[in-house]
């Protein structure tokens, strides 16, 4: 069976992704992103049967179930990333948790740590999280740990949640989290795989959250968020909405943690700045 050529991506077929992923998503493509999407929905064309990328952009648009959006947000998303990527974060939350649960006034107050993962992945971030966390609170038998992990990708939830690994992945692990916090699984094929363990699996709730959603949902504030390598995607105003939106559902005293290539400078929010990537709400204990 030979399979037909479809007409190659046009200028004017790129706008129009362009303007649908931005509208829908706040990833900001720009002008030279053309043969990444070419590349990336590519694919999906063909195996739809479609004509061309305009007979595909018309498909998403009128597809009254969005399952279509999701499927091509997916395809263009970014997701690279590795467990305890960016060390320094998770060693900073270890102190700040430690901080936090030492503070008599706070445990008087606060019988819960709330950290949110806003944008997830397949989920080495809330994982690294969650190890980091769950080993603070060891001591603290009262105090319960709540992680909410955010993705635009469903796809991504979808690996996230088993929490699988390959061996080889797991080498930016502490020793000593490897040691207590996977345990060995295998593939369909008889491959040696590693799991995160049930205890901290089920401290992690995963769901699909956009975070260009105009108000957030979120009926508790948290300690900490990690949003990071995601407003690199973004433009400078929608880079503002976020921040002061993040920092809306942060505690008093909160931390916010970014990706190593992003800054808040000349953004017009209301955190301090508390070393490079890191910034608090002020007040707190």
């Amino acid at each position: 069976m030979v399979t037909a050529e479809i007409q190659d991506l046009t200028r004017d077929d790129y706008e129009l992704f362009r303007r649908l992923v931005y509208t829908h998503s706040g990833i900001n493509l720009g002008d030279q992103k053309m043969q990444l999407v070419r590349a990336r929905l590519g694919k999906r064309v063909r195996s739809g049967g479609f004509k061309s990328f305009r007979d595909y952009y018309r498909h998403v648009e009128n597809d009254p179930s969005g399952q279509e959006l999701c499927s091509l947000l997916d395809a263009i998303s970014t997701n690279t990333t590795h467990l305890f990527r960016e060390i320094r974060h998770f060693k900073l939350l270890a102190e700040i948790l430690k901080n936090m649960l030492e503070k008599r006034k706070w445990r008087s107050e606060h019988n819960t740590i709330r950290i949110w993962s806003a944008a997830c992945s397949s989920g080495e971030e809330p994982h690294s999280i969650a190890m980091v966390a769950h080993n603070a609170i060891l001591r603290h038998p009262n105090v319960a740990l709540k992680i909410l992990a955010t993705d635009i990708s469903l796809q991504m939830l979808s690996r996230a949640q088993l929490g699988i690994y390959d061996i080889h992945r797991v080498g930016t692990v502490p020793a000593e989290f490897r040691q207590r916090y996977f345990q060995k699984t295998q593939s369909e094929d008889r491959q040696t795989l590693l799991q995160i363990v049930p205890e901290l699996r089920r401290l992690i709730t995963f769901s699909r959250f956009n975070l260009m959603t105009p108000t957030f949902p979120f009926r508790h504030g948290f300690d900490v968020i990690f949003c990071r390598n995601v407003m690199i995607y973004f433009d400078r105003t929608t880079q503002q909405t976020l921040v002061n939106k993040l920092a809306q559902h942060l505690r008093p005293g909160g931390y916010l943690m970014i990706g190593h290539s992003e800054s808040l400078n000349n953004l017009n929010q209301p955190l301090s700045y508390i070393e490079p990537t890191v910034y608090r709400k002020s007040g707190g204990y």
